[in-house]
């Protein structure tokens, strides 16, 4: 016997953000580019690298979202919640992709130092943290609650501190006249984008292989299911997401002799508001029956 399932929990809508984080960032993306040629500034280039996969990240994360909201279908019964978590992973690995691509162009520019307008480098740089900054900012607010959201804010916050960093070498350049601090800087700031996409590259790989999800212990589920009333074990108990907002759950209770619409409402109610997991099956045992996959 199956508890029913709540779908009325909808991920909130970024499209306008999203639209708006890719026009920004597009026309950043032109504006590096020209003026990272004219100056010769690597470091501008690599940037414009970044905001490129950035905009394609804006995109997929768009893409993710608006799947997550689409409804159930006799193929697709819980529609296309996944959508989120593979663009979300997608994200990821587009991030490590761009931090291979700046290192590689970095080193190549370390080994064989080109001179770079540091005027230049600086303020387009800045104008590009601004926009950066911006674009965050609209995605902050959700970037707790769904990691496909997060992707995008990482995204903008990890291209803002490019853009730091290439302003950090305009400055040495014009102060020192050294030309290996655009490559150096650029490799600084990859290994900074590196170290901050790997837990979100872990947490959508776990979610994709429907992993038990970040902030919920399974031993805790079980034992708040036992203590439910009428509950004398747990067992074939599974915990997994549906999308990058919610969670879902399937359990067998053994409950001897316990009322079952009471047992259900409460163990419903407890797992919506002590675990937030708005989807959740369970069947009813009068003895445990031995484990099984259904």
């Amino acid at each position: 016997m199956g508890a029913g399932h709540n779908h009325d929990h909808a991920p909130a809508d970024y499209s306008r953000a999203f639209a708006l984080g890719i026009i920004l960032n597009l026309g950043i993306v032109i504006l590096e580019t020209v003026f990272g040629l004219l100056s010769g500034s690597m470091a501008l280039l690599a940037d414009a690298g970044h905001n490129l996969s950035d905009v394609l990240g804006l995109v997929v994360a768009w893409a993710g979202a608006a799947m997550a909201k689409r409804r159930a279908s006799a193929r697709f019964t819980y529609g296309l919640k996944k959508g989120s978590i593979l663009a979300a992973l997608i994200n990821a690995l587009m991030l490590m992709v761009a931090v291979g691509a700046i290192s590689a162009e970095a080193i190549r520019r370390l080994m064989n130092p080109e001179p770079a307008h540091a005027p230049t480098m600086i303020w387009v740089a800045a104008l590009a943290i601004v926009i950066n900054l911006l674009t965050a900012m609209l995605f902050a607010r959700g970037r707790k609650n769904d990691i496909n959201v997060r992707a995008a804010y990482q995204h903008m916050a990890a291209d803002a501190a490019v853009s730091a960093g290439v302003v950090f070498a305009g400055f040495v350049i014009l102060w020192t006249g050294q030309a290996w601090v655009d490559p150096v800087m650029s490799l600084a700031v990859a290994g900074v984008i590196f170290w901050g996409t790997i837990g979100l590259l872990k947490e959508s790989v776990g979610m994709s292989l429907m992993g038990v999800p970040l902030g919920i212990a399974l031993d805790e589920v079980a034992a708040s299911l036992e203590q439910v009333e009428g509950v004398a074990a747990v067992h074939d108990l599974h915990v997994w997401a549906l999308s990058t907002t919610e969670n879902a759950l399937t359990a067998h209770l053994v409950a001897p002799g316990g009322s079952t619409d009471e047992l259900l409402k409460a163990a419903r109610a407890m797992l919506h508001d002590r675990f937030g997991i708005e989807h959740c099956t369970l069947q009813i045992e009068r003895e445990h029956i031995g484990d099984s996959d259904c």
